[in-house]
């Protein structure tokens, strides 16, 4: 099958030959020449993913192409800075150079010969270039499950999972077909609780039949019919010729003949045909029938069941105990090696499969040598060809479409055990070209899809959720960060620099491959000694989990500059950074994240033309950040984050094309200006912080929010600790902020009677109230406000004692947080009545909970699923 990184590479160039044709004048011809040959072979790869091939020669030809695009890529990006050079220059007339000329030359001709070569080989190889064909599945029944004893594997730590999910499958919610479905990531242990449930004799005495059908990726609904028939006759060959229609009134027959209570397993499930297709063979005698169904997909779980049930990773004790007893046996495990054993059962982070698969290896081994070699490298040692886990993840990554693949692999970057920003994962994949645009969607919009997409299909962990139910922080689990890393360096979309077993450095210049660099701050150092000098690297991380900043002396930062001429991204916010000559020079950064003792942003920021997300951390002890760039001016600019509030300059043209900023955060109020936000109209998140009694005056910036016509998050954030006169909230509030779905407020001590006015918003959906936002000792809203309010964040809201409200203030509320509410009494009881309140959370609030449990109370007689988290 063509190799789906290359595709996507080709597709990159033409990207970027196409959108930057305004740029090479003087060569028009030989680019579009170039353009067109790449175009040509585009459309070939495109066609060769219809077909598959086995052959060694085309694995060579693919590096081949690989190796081109990136030549490719050098080159233009070289023609292209001198190209804009030029231009800024104000030199009118053709910009001629000979040599680049040639170069194109050749490169054309390159990709046309290979081009050639590829067609070529399709010829002499007709036979691994024919369709892809599905995988024939045996019809006959003595060739899928049969019936029988159910194979019970060695369990440890499912023991409170089998019985929560037995309780859901002999209680139940219907009388009807009620399916119960356990997802989690590959090798979780999914099969072997269903099995564990299967076995148990409990379940027996509940269900007349129990059906276990093994589903996978390859199969067919007719196998699946013929496996479930299997089990009400013996005569299952009388059944061969019939269509899956018969086949599931002849099962929806059997079923109902003295009307008995029947459960079908489902394991391993990868579409919802399948269970669409199951739930046609039971007959409709409400006898409380049940599917329960294994997947790693959860958008395929929630669709067969809002609340299915997520298997948990285990416990480091039980992750021993299964340790113990596949390497020794009960009560066998030697003392020495226990210390060791627990390292090992921790290093494979609660996955089962990964600790039955190292428990194979160190089976009957009792020399603490060889227990402490492999505690060394237990990732590696999954991945190796006899005990390779890459092989469960691999089935998963094969399903995903060619842009997550890339995106996903790409989340290795990471160091391992590294909690990642999703906000921070986005604006990374868009930098670096992963995510192709639609008609109908922001780049942020797709990128934000996919990581959900990875996350439901359990190749991504997620940590934390933001307010309104996005993903805040995730994760990749080790075993997944191995595979993510080993396959990337063999597609060469990343690289690692770290130290060899021999504490060297390895060496990047007589390498054009690899495209990104990753590296650990302690390597840093010795890395840099090594005077780097890579052309062909587009992208620079080194990230630290930890906070300290790593100090490199100035001239070790300017080799960074220097290494890298054609860099793209560059994310170092754990080293102090300084700027310097050769930064400037680096015109093709799109993605900028440094850290250090910055005052203010240079005007050289402005030449950047292609940077579209910048993140700026400072030490510094000024109040805010001067933006002395030109950031009207940077067309491609999506994102401006600083750690200090920016202080922006005018526009010096506030007519001609707006600007495409989507984010600010931080920004000044006295840069909160009409010509400001008339240029920036297309913001959709915004965060204000300072002194902002100015700002809420009638002639205040705060009218000028009326400009930000797409605005949906928006953070006022007071600086003032203490201020001598009160601070309104305007009346016409509601008007100036129609769009907004989210809201913090944070130390402006307005009024609770002032509340109702942001009940006016009608598309508020998140509240958050930090600091003493509002002020007084009593909140009662009038009827009618918030009617889309989902989400209502309460903190350090010191006077608060009393809080009046009914069911028909927050109609919509689901979630309420409150913290630090030291004097509020109570809560409104009728909260409780809300149809979709389902949690609250509860810290430092301690007059209040006895009502909470109150609320929790009457939920929950009502059968009504409702979780609260009380903390001191």
């Amino acid at each position: 099958m063509t190799d789906a990184g290359v595709n996507f590479l080709v597709g990159n160039l033409l990207d970027l030959l196409s959108g930057n044709i305004d740029l090479i004048r003087g060569v028009d011809d030989e680019f579009k020449n170039l353009l067109e040959e790449v175009q040509r072979l585009k459309a070939f790869l495109d066609d060769a993913a219809k077909f598959h091939s086995e052959s060694s020669l085309w694995d060579q030809l693919v590096k081949e192409i690989q190796k081109m695009v990136h030549k490719s890529e050098d080159v233009i990006d070289k023609f292209l800075i001198q190209s804009k050079l030029h231009r800024d220059k104000n030199k009118f007339g053709r910009f001629f150079d000979v040599g680049h000329m040639a170069v194109v030359r050749d490169l054309a001709a390159n990709i046309k010969d290979i081009h050639e070569k590829v067609k070529k080989l399709r010829q002499d190889h007709t036979d691994s270039f024919s369709p892809k064909p599905l995988l024939d599945i045996p019809e006959k029944a003595h060739q899928v499950t049969q019936k029988g004893p159910l194979e019970d594997d060695e369990v440890v730590g499912f023991d409170e999972e089998a019985n929560e999910v037995m309780k859901r499958l002999v209680e139940g919610v219907s009388e009807s077909v009620d399916i119960i479905p356990v997802v989690g990531m590959a090798g979780l242990g999914k099969t072997t609780l269903a099995r564990k449930i299967c076995n148990d004799s409990k379940l027996s005495f509940e269900f007349f039949r129990i059906i276990w059908v093994n589903v996978g990726l390859e199969y067919k609904i007719k196998d699946i019919y013929l496996t479930i028939l299997n089990f009400f006759t013996k005569h299952i060959e009388d059944h061969f010729n019939e269509d899956v229609d018969a086949l599931a009134k002849t099962i929806c027959g059997f079923m109902s003949e003295g009307g008995v209570r029947c459960l079908i397993v489902l394991d391993d499930v990868w579409v919802a045909e399948v269970v669409d297709a199951v739930k046609k063979v039971f007959p409709r005698n409400k006898k409380g029938h049940r599917i329960m169904l294994t997947t790693r997909d959860g958008y395929l779980a929630t669709y067969t069941n809002p609340d299915p049930h997520n298997l948990k990773l285990l416990t480091p004790s039980n992750s021993f105990e299964l340790l113990e007893k596949r390497a020794f046996g009960n009560g066998n495990f030697p003392v020495e090696l226990v210390e060791l054993g627990k390292n090992i059962a921790q290093r494979c982070w609660g996955v089962p499969l990964a600790t039955v698969l190292i428990a194979g290896l160190l089976r009957g081994l009792r020399n603490k040598s060889d227990w402490v070699r492999v505690e060394s490298n237990v990732s590696q040692r999954l991945h190796n060809k006899d005990y390779d886990f890459a092989l469960f993840i691999e089935m998963s990554y094969d399903r995903l479409p060619q842009e997550m693949q890339t995106c996903f692999l790409y989340c290795g970057i990471f160091p391992r055990g590294f909690d990642i920003p999703a906000w921070k994962l986005i604006r990374l994949w868009i930098a670096e070209g992963l995510i192709k645009p639609q008609q109908s969607s922001t780049l942020e919009e797709i990128a934000e899809r996919h990581l959900n997409d990875l996350v439901h299909r359990n190749l991504v962990i997620l940590l934390q959720k933001r307010s309104d139910g996005q993903i805040k922080t995730c994760r990749l689990h080790d075993m997944l960060h191995e595979f993510c890393r080993t396959k990337a360096a063999n597609k060469w979309l990343f690289q690692e620099i770290c130290t060899t077993v021999d504490n060297a450095i390895p060496s990047i210049q007589d390498s054009d491959t690899c495209r990104r660099l990753c590296i650990q701050p302690s390597t840093l150092n010795d890395f840099l000694s090594t005077k780097p000098s890579a052309e062909h690297v587009r992208s620079f991380y080194c990230f630290s989990s930890k906070q300290k900043q790593t100090d490199l002396s100035p001239n070790d930062i300017k080799l960074i500059h220097k290494a890298f001429p054609l860099m793209r991204v560059l994310d170092v916010e754990s080293l102090k950074f300084l700027f310097s000559k050769d930064f400037n020079n680096l015109f093709h950064l799109r993605y900028v994240a440094i850290s250090g003792d910055f005052k203010a942003l240079p005007p050289t920021f402005g030449k950047f033309w292609n940077l579209q997300t910048l993140i700026l951390n400072t030490s510094t002890s000024e109040p805010t950040l001067d933006v002395k760039a030109d950031i009207w001016n940077m067309l491609q600019l999506r994102h401006l984050y600083t750690s200090i509030p920016a202080k922006l300059p005018s526009p010096t043209i506030t007519t001609g094309k707006p600007s495409c900023l989507q984010t600010l955060s931080l920004l000044a109020p006295e840069s909160c200006k009409k010509d400001v936000f008339a240029k920036a109209c297309f913001l959709k998140k915004l965060s204000i912080r300072g002194q902002m009694a100015a700002f809420f005056e009638s002639r205040g910036g705060i009218s000028n929010l009326e400009e930000l016509k797409c605005l949906e998050h928006l953070k006022l954030l007071n600086d003032v600790l203490y201020m001598n006169k009160t601070i309104h909230l305007p009346a016409t509030f509601f008007r100036l902020v129609r769009t907004v779905n989210k809201l913090t407020l944070a130390n402006t001590r307005f009024s609770w009677n002032e509340a109702d006015k942001l009940g006016q918003l009608e598309s508020l959906e998140v509240l958050k109230l930090k600091q003493n936002a509002f002020v007084g000792n009593s909140w009662k809203p009038e009827i009618g406000g918030f009617r889309q309010l989902q989400v209502l964040w309460i903190e350090s809201s010191a006077e608060l004692e009393s809080w009046k409200a009914s069911d028909r203030n927050f109609p919509m509320l689901s979630h309420l947080v409150l913290i630090s509410c030291d004097k509020l009494d109570a809560l409104p009881i009728d909260l409780a009545d809300l149809p979709n309140f389902q949690e609250m959370r509860l810290e430092k609030t301690s007059k209040a909970i006895e009502s909470a449990k109150a609320i929790e109370k009457k939920k929950t007689s009502k059968s009504i699923k409702f979780k609260l988290t009380i903390s001191c």
